[in-house]
């Protein structure tokens, strides 16, 4: 799964490196010509230019971000026990540590990168100097701004894991669902405006010549940041929740018993593999997608075939292209405003309804936010697209509404079409807990690979008919305006899928918080505080219900796990059709037919499908050997003739495990996609071609599979634990076995 996630560093690394080694190749991206954005535009009489529009954009970015620090502020202002804030200050602490380390690593692979930029451009390219270190400058722009969202994502989910499990004393359920989202926003709104600030600033004050080199160096950058901390944090994760899992079978003790030293590592790894690492995926995943579209208009739209099959610029071509630019930064800057309307309208509805109930299902405010969103979004596309580009053409508008608002609503329905196969309410999750309770683990499994397998089948079938509403649109006279509408209308639809970004990120980052939270109040050990009930009476003013309160954020949790695999097909779909988009760019500027009788096209086919599978078993092997060495130092380390916490010498330790292995995993993978990627350039241009197309068709299925098996695997378990209270019986052991096994798979 983590090679979707991975994917972002391979977009780059096609406008890199394809033309690093193609040596007859005289263009690259560094040489693509931003217009002037000066289109004039009259609304309601008033004049405008695309330049001051964005400028206009730049001032919402603020508020998007002034947005993300007020609820930043919020979270932090809220109560919590004592108890809880010391856990959660370790968990933060332990946090800042793997951050650092990460930061370390990071720095190592931008150097590396560096001098491979630098060669190229410099001694082989004869770039000039001053242009080189624009590509440089901007490589470490976009690491820094991966890096300092996810540290942010980490920094308040580790205020809101301690505030959430502080409230589920209370035994209402609804603040227990609305502080974890409130946290998710905020990150989700913060992100899209700190990636935007950046893209509109090389729009604008960046010297046309040099913004081609901006745009390679800014997607270079945050794609390697989002590499290096998505796969090493999955890694990470992945063990440390190995570790804490198997003491539950071989000592019979809960999940977040205090005294196993691998629980903070666990509370660690949530936040490291999912908060700081989709965090800055997304951060990625959205810039590359936007530096895919803004190479593709500059090559190909308001272009036109002449007679001898040469591309030609039409008359108003340079218009064309300048007001498409214009118009896709429009409609980014407008899904801020249109998520964060959105959740305010949802919030106050959900407080209707569920306001004061002590019980509810966690999983629909969040459906329901993810549906206003899209449905807004799909009618301000319409709007909007009516306004800036109806004068364009008559038809243009309402196709390009159409296909991105075909990615819209992949957005909405692909979760939902993955709560079938992986909710705790589904079918299918019930399957394995049956299949469970006759056979153990061994059904416990191929249950849950039958699930994932459907799951990617009908995901599969939603993207292909979307795609194709798409794909008809575009065949109604978008080729008066580019050339290859077809490929322009699929890097649209990843648009779209992004139109509600800010949710998208909200609802996977809601996880982290409901895991967080579930273990804060375990290892606070708050009920065993003498005479805790009077001292809560006393200072927060209500009597705790500790039962219902773990009973809440048992069930919180599984909706968490729920909607972070609704989140990450979204991503992924987003992710291979933003990479094709930019495939496709490369081959056009690069003048390359790919032909199915050519054995180069045939063997880059093969070697895509063959690397997917190395990097499947690379990844699983880096969180077993990590898993094994830690599981070893836990059951010669845990302690449990006491009632007491395991040391925090222990717990940092399985930290440190953790880490470790995280690192050298995803060092080695990093070093051999690498070597793959400048051997398979030097051999053939079309073989390099179809083995990134490969990679893209391959990925997409083996990554919808295991992350959907994973996410039904973990939800069997949260249904013997919650629903039917089984903790402790051989059920339970054969749930937490096939959760085990899903780890890796997500």
């Amino acid at each position: 799964m983590r090679f979707l996630k991975k994917y972002g560093w391979i977009a780059p690394a096609i406008t890199l490196f394809f033309c690093l080694f193609s040596q007859t190749a005289q263009a690259s991206e560094i040489d693509l010509k931003i217009p002037l954005l000066d289109v004039e535009y009259n609304f309601w009489g008033h004049a405008v230019t695309g330049s001051q529009i964005l400028l206009y954009g730049l001032i919402v970015c603020a508020l998007g971000m002034l947005f993300g620090f007020y609820e930043f502020c919020k979270i932090k202002k809220m109560p919590a026990h004592k108890s809880m804030l010391n856990m959660a200050s370790l968990i933060y602490e332990t946090c800042k540590t793997y951050m650092k380390q990460q930061a370390v690593l990071l720095v190592i692979l931008e150097a590396f990168i560096a001098v491979c930029i630098f060669y190229y451009f410099f001694f082989l390219n004869q770039t000039p100097l001053p242009m080189v270190m624009n590509i440089l400058l901007w490589s470490v722009l976009g690491i820094l701004g991966s890096f300092s969202v996810a540290w942010f994502g980490m920094r308040i989910n580790t205020y809101a894991n301690a505030r959430t499990a502080f409230a589920s004393l209370k035994g209402k359920a609804f603040p227990v669902m609305s502080l974890p989202l409130r946290s998710g926003m905020s990150i989700g709104v913060l992100l899209i405006c700190v990636e935007l600030v950046m893209m509109i600033i090389i729009l604008l004050f960046i010297p046309r010549e040099n913004a081609g080199a901006c745009f390679i160096g800014f997607a270079i950058g945050e794609s390697l940041g989002a590499s290096g901390l998505r796969i090493c944090g999955g890694i990470f994760t992945k063990i440390a929740d190995i570790g804490a899992d198997l003491m539950k079978i071989i000592f019979k003790i809960d999940e977040d018993d205090a005294r196993n030293p691998g629980v903070i590592a666990d509370c660690t790894g949530d936040n490291a593999g999912d908060s700081v690492g989709p965090t800055a995926d997304g951060f990625e995943t959205y810039g590359v997608t936007g530096v895919a579209l803004i190479s593709f208009i500059v090559l190909a739209a308001g272009m036109s075939y002449t007679d001898n099959g040469s591309l030609t610029l039409m008359a108003d071509g340079i218009d064309i292209q300048a007001r498409l630019i214009v118009w896709i930064f429009t409609m980014r800057l407008l899904m801020i405003i249109t998520s964060v309307v959105s959740y305010m309208i949802n919030n106050w509805f959900s407080k209707l309804r569920f306001g004061n109930k002590q019980d509810f299902d966690f999983e629909v405010p969040l459906t329901s936010l993810v549906w206003i969103t899209s449905l807004l979004s799909i009618a301000v596309t319409f709007g909007v697209s009516y306004v800036m580009i109806g004068g364009m053409g008559e038809d243009l508008w309402w196709k390009l509404s159409v296909i991105i608002s075909c990615g819209t609503l992949a957005a909405a329905l692909i979760p939902e079409f993955t709560k079938i196969f992986t909710s705790s309410k589904s079918k299918h999750v019930q399957e394995i807990v049956d299949a469970s309770r006759e056979a153990g683990a061994s059904l416990n499994i191929i249950s849950g690979i039958v699930a994932g397998n459907f799951s990617a089948f009908w995901k599969g079938l939603v993207l292909m008919g979307l795609m194709t509403v798409a794909y008809f649109a575009a065949a109604e006279g978008l080729d008066d305006y580019m050339v290859y509408p077809t490929v322009f209308a699929f890097g649209l639809v990843a648009f779209g899928m992004l139109g509600m970004g800010p949710v998208t990120i909200a609802v996977d980052s809601y996880g982290p918080v409901t895991d967080n939270a579930q273990s804060v109040f375990e290892l606070s050990q708050i009920e065993q505080i003498k005479d805790i009930d009077k001292e809560i009476e006393k200072d927060y003013g209500f009597k705790p219900d500790f039962e219902t309160g773990k009973e809440l954020l048992e069930k919180n949790d599984s909706a968490g796990n729920t909607f972070k695999a609704t989140a990450k097909p979204v991503l992924i779909g987003t992710a291979v059709i933003g990479a094709t988009t930019m495939i496709f760019s490369i081959i056009l500027l690069l003048n390359l037919e790919l032909n199915l009788m050519n054995p180069m096209v045939l063997f880059g086919l093969l070697l895509g499908g063959a690397v997917i599978y190395w990097f499947s078993g690379a990844s699983m092997q880096a969180v077993s050997t990590g898993a094994y060495r830690a599981v070893a130092y836990i059951k010669e380390h845990i302690k449990l003739d006491t009632n007491q916490a395991a040391s925090i010498e222990d717990s940092k330790k399985v930290v440190r495990i953790c880490t470790i292995y995280a690192q050298k995993g995803m060092f080695n993978i990093f070093m051999v996609i690498f070597c793959f990627t400048i051997a398979f350039a030097c051999f053939d241009a079309d073989l390099f071609a179809s083995y990134l197309i490969s990679i893209a068709a391959f990925g997409l299925f083996q990554a919808l599979y295991m992350a959907n098996a994973g996410g039904a695997w973990d939800n069997a378990k949260k249904v013997v634990e919650v629903d039917l209270k089984e903790k402790g019986t051989p059920l339970h052991d054969a749930a937490v076995v096939g959760d085990t096994v899903g780890d890796p798979y997500k």
